[in-house]
């Protein structure tokens, strides 16, 4: 029976959670949208839905939530999680207040914690604000993000903004006194009718000590990073059994490609130590509506074979500004993803079997693309970013990166560990 069913607001954030829970020892996968019957295979202990609700309006991000809320119920899962950007990406509009909200109103529970923490990727909270690395996110390039800027580390402020109930805090060193003393306090702001808690969470241990506290609740929202405590808690309580070699994924071969469109610091990093051939795509000539897919194609085809080849979209912050002034930012980004979206599909007609795609949105395009409805959960690359494998006639090892993970060798890290 799956004990755990995730809620998440994009394709990467997805993939990202259901490798710590792989690592974890749960046998996962992750469904491209709201899972349809028999989809979930009998040995699955999580189920992920990877959504694409994050920078969408926040009664329809609500609407489709709760749909897969009642899809999850349905395979019969115990617990529930709502997974978003460990920087917190959204509008004062939401879309995190509003699901949480729907979603404890669907469940009938009175409180949820809020906890984005990664820390082995470099986010803490400390006192309710959000650091990226050694400054506060509203110092860090995701104040530059071209969605979701992020322009206030105070958790509690922008989650207060989102939602009409109240939000607290818990801070660190009621944390690192314990489960128990997390949980007292938790209990005390639910009797004081705080409905939405962020807490603190500066090292993996805080983590630990959260997912036990946590343990019996029908709801945790956060990043990926708090699910790090939560198998054991559920081992503990009974209600999992560890499995051994829940990474393991079928051998597939085939040609390898990078497809990059994330403009995160992180990605244009990796772009930029990647040694092998490749494509920067012209974004302007993307946006004006130019036939681009073809002649990038007949390039990829002619490297192809002679190890890693990196097509990319990716920009600079000045240049993405500038791009979205000229042409919009809703028409210059679709027209983007759409042609990310149509290299895939070419690559994998070509023969390429292993795909390393960059980008939560370039992810949702590129999948949707190749019409892969289900991926089985393997080996993590690095922190927060495992190969997965398609489920399927054709299948696919699919690695689909947030734009803001991954050392800067990822790209041929990732293929090194095929």
């Amino acid at each position: 029976m799956t004990v755990l069913g995730v809620i998440a607001d994009d394709f990467t954030g997805a993939t990202d959670i259901a490798g710590m829970l792989v690592k974890g020892g749960m046998r996962t996968i992750q469904t491209i949208g709201v899972p349809g019957k028999g989809m979930i295979p009998d040995d699955i202990d999580a189920v992920v839905v990877a959504l694409k609700t994050r920078s969408i309006a926040a009664k329809d991000a609500v609407a489709q939530s709760l749909e897969a809320l009642r899809a999850l119920q349905a395979a019969g899962c115990k617990r529930y999680f709502f997974k978003y950007c460990s920087t917190f990406d959204s509008t004062d509009a939401g879309n995190i207040g509003p699901v949480g909200d729907a979603l404890l109103e669907a469940l009938g529970a009175r409180q949820a914690i809020y906890c984005p923490a990664f820390p082995e990727n470099g986010r803490t909270i400390f006192f309710g604000h959000l650091f990226v690395g050694d400054v506060l996110l509203s110092d860090s390039p995701m104040r530059h993000h071209p969605l979701n800027p992020m322009t206030d580390a105070s958790l509690v402020r922008v989650l207060a903004r989102q939602t009409k109930h109240k939000v607290g805090l818990v801070a660190l060193k009621q944390v690192q006194a314990g489960s128990a003393t997390l949980r007292a306090a938790l209990d005390k702001l639910a009797a004081d009718g705080v409905r939405h808690v962020v807490v603190d969470a500066v090292a993996d241990t805080d983590l630990g000590i959260i997912g036990e506290a946590v343990g019996d609740d029908l709801l945790v929202t956060g990043g990926s990073g708090v699910a790090l405590g939560l198998p054991a808690a559920y081992r503990r309580r009974g209600l999992l059994a560890h499995k051994a070699n829940a990474d393991t994924l079928p051998s597939i071969t085939g040609g390898a490609a990078v497809l990059a469109g994330s403009c995160s610091a992180a990605t244009l990093g990796q772009i930029a130590a990647f040694t092998g051939p490749h494509l920067h795509l012209d974004t302007d000539a993307i946006s004006r509506g130019e036939a681009v897919v073809d002649t990038a194609l007949a390039w990829a085809k002619g490297k192809l074979g002679n190890g890693p080849i990196l097509l990319s979209a990716s920009e600079p912050p000045d240049a993405v500004k500038a791009l979205q002034t000229k042409y919009g930012v809703e028409k210059s980004s679709h027209a983007i993803e759409k042609t990310m979206a149509a290299l895939a599909k070419g690559l994998v007609a070509a023969g390429v079997g292993r795909l390393v795609v960059a980008g939560g949105e370039t992810s949702g395009a590129v999948v949707g693309a190749l019409d892969v409805t289900a991926l089985r959960i393997g080996p993590e690359i690095d922190p927060g970013v495992p190969w997965t494998a398609s489920i399927g006639a054709r299948p696919l090892l699919l690695a689909l990166k947030s734009g803001n993970f991954g050392a800067p060798d990822f790209f041929t890290k990732a293929f090194q560990l095929l």
